[in-house]
């Protein structure tokens, strides 16, 4: 699920402020705004290196989901490389009764308006068995509260079109679909063309 949460003028007590309506139609990106709950039912742990085949085997579990599976190149030492030993990203999982039930897959970007770094949700998954329980809203929190932590003006992501049960989750919690932004990329041979 490539995910993004809007952050501006966060605080203890209040996640966020909302500065406008939702609005219907483009689902590429959203801003989130949630009221201030007990977060002490559940438990996050961050991901050591240990569980680089942990957080490999979730992608693949996410991506199966997203209908994407055989995009997937990652493999636990590219992980282990690129999250732990680079320290590019960072990984929660959520837990019940001590057994990872979904996880969140994160790093810092930056906004120049803002003058500060901000916090790029790249996936969320909750696996399905554990749905309903509240722990893709208890993962978005605690990635609020770090971001509070940590004096973030953003926390970003981005949803699949089709994906209407993650749509229709994030509208529910006040997320505001972002209809005035386009994401471009360049990858693969286009960018290696490009970078010469």
């Amino acid at each position: 699920m490539m995910a993004a949460v809007f952050c501006g003028a966060l605080s203890a007590t209040t996640d966020i402020l909302r500065t406008r309506p939702p609005k219907k139609g483009s689902n590429k990106s959203v801003r989130l705004w949630l009221e201030g709950e007990d977060m002490n039912k559940f438990d996050f742990r961050f991901a050591e290196e240990k569980d680089a085949a942990l957080i490999l085997q979730f992608i693949k579990e996410l991506s199966a989901y997203e209908k994407m599976l055989d995009d997937v190149v990652a493999t636990e030492e590219l992980l282990k490389e690129w999250i732990f030993e680079k320290g590019k990203a960072e990984v929660i999982f959520a837990l019940e009764d001590g057994e990872e039930v979904g996880f969140a897959l994160f790093f810092h970007n930056f906004s120049t308006f803002l003058g500060r770094a901000g916090i790029y949700l790249e996936d969320l998954f909750v696996k399905p068995e554990h749905r309903g329980k509240g722990y893709g809203k208890g993962l978005l929190k605690k990635l609020a509260q770090i971001a509070v932590e940590r004096g973030c003006g953003r926390l970003e992501w981005w949803c699949l079109d089709w994906n209407k049960p993650s749509i229709d989750f994030y509208l529910s919690l006040g997320a505001e679909p972002m209809e005035d932004w386009t994401t471009y990329r360049i990858a693969g041979d286009t960018l290696r063309k490009m970078a010469e």
